[in-house]
């Protein structure tokens, strides 16, 4: 029995003084507000400091006693009963890696985080290329582009493969890309990163009806030329045999 809770406590210790082993990734909306939390049990000792650092070389706040260092104040916060830290207004020049560590005897580290901050991605345009009806099914070719990016890709009511790539049936995808799906009865060309998307889209349906439009008035129109042609012949003919 006292095998046991000897093991026990020194498990309860491990567990109290382990530290993170990996970074934890946090993306953020530029301009927008985070709270990072320590990760592990954190007791300090009369001789412990706790620092909250950025990239492992600037102080961000430290206690006891509880202070902000100059880069930080009035854009970081430190609270007292947790030791969690506030980061306000986040800035691309914000992003980086955020550590609380515990100085005294020895250091150790109770929290990494990797903040990415990421700005609202721009709406993207979606152009229909070109479209044909074969059987009954119509095919669109469209163009998605954004910024200095674009993804081409051929649809039909059902789904969009990527020109030189993959069909895609929906976006699912973390990573800031440009994609093509179809949804709804629409195709939606989407922009995304991991804080914001935007997204543009075209109606499969309105797309066809334009294109049968086109035809039927090229067609009605190739019909129709021959008509005020036919009615100058005939009067002049009419006149030839009059004598005129």
């Amino acid at each position: 029995m006292a095998t046991v809770r000897f093991t026990l406590s020194i498990l309860l210790t491990l567990l109290h003084h382990s530290e993170p082993s990996a970074e934890t990734s946090v993306f953020v909306l530029k301009g927008q507000d985070v709270r990072l939390n320590v990760q592990t049990n954190v007791q300090l000792q009369d001789v412990d400091v706790l620092f909250w650092k950025f990239n492992r070389l600037d102080n961000v706040v430290k206690y006891p006693p509880k202070g902000t260092f100059e880069r930080y104040r009035g854009r970081a916060e430190f609270s007292v009963g947790n030791f969690s830290l506030l980061l306000k207004n986040l800035q691309e020049g914000d992003s980086g890696l955020y550590d609380a560590v515990v100085s005294g005897n020895n250091d150790r580290n109770v929290a990494k985080y990797l903040i990415k901050v990421q700005s609202t991605v721009e709406p993207p345009v979606l152009t229909v290329d070109s479209n044909s009806t074969i059987n009954g099914n119509c095919n669109v070719t469209v163009a998605c582009r954004s910024q200095n990016i674009s993804v081409d890709s051929s649809c039909n009511s059902s789904t969009c493969s990527q020109v030189g790539g993959e069909s895609r049936g929906a976006e699912t995808s973390t990573v800031p890309l440009l994609s093509v799906y179809v949804a709804g009865g629409s195709i939606i060309c989407n922009h995304s990163n991991q804080v914001s998307w935007a997204n543009d889209t075209k109606e499969i349906k309105t797309i066809c009806q334009e294109k049968e439009r086109d035809i039927d008035h090229n067609y009605a129109v190739t019909v129709g030329m021959p008509g005020p042609i036919i009615h100058v012949i005939i009067i002049f003919v009419g006149c030839a045999l009059i004598g005129w």
